[in-house]
């Protein structure tokens, strides 16, 4: 098999992880974003910005502005204004209820899913990662910006 084809099985291994995510979500009775942005609380912590929600999981400032103001609306998060312009994003007493309930065992069977792969696999699939992004990019410079 010649390796751009590999690379497309790659690719869809890829959509498989992110449909996988979906389908959690849905079992969970979360939309991916409210999904994201509460792990992103219980990952960072507390009183992270919506900022760092964003580039947490690389979800553009509309969808996460989005589904804070809905999970706010819904009372499981409240917001407080940060330093200049920024928001800090908190979970109500419902909000920390439905992370521990909803978010927490997906986290934790990803951790044991990492644990069971190892170390080892894990920084050889980032180096490789890493790698191919870098020769992407650097194969793409040439195409001209709009």
């Amino acid at each position: 098999m010649d390796a751009y084809r590999l690379f497309q099985e790659y690719l869809q291994l890829q959509h498989q992880i992110d449909e996988f995510y979906h389908e959690l979500a849905v079992r969970q009775k979360l939309s991916d974003s409210a999904l994201l942005v509460l792990w992103t609380l219980l990952e960072l912590g507390e009183g992270c910005t919506q900022t760092d929600i964003c580039r947490q999981f690389a979800l553009t400032k509309q969808t996460v502005h989005s589904s804070v103001r809905k999970l706010a609306k819904d009372g499981f998060l409240f917001l407080l204004p940060g330093p200049g312009r920024e928001v800090r994003v908190y979970p109500t007493k419902m909000g920390r209820a439905l992370i521990q309930e909803k978010i927490v065992p997906l986290k934790n069977a990803e951790e044991a899913a990492s644990r069971r792969m190892g170390t080892e696999e894990l920084e050889t699939m980032l180096r490789l990662t890493r790698k191919w992004l870098s020769l992407f990019q650097e194969a793409a410079a040439s195409i001209p910006k709009i």
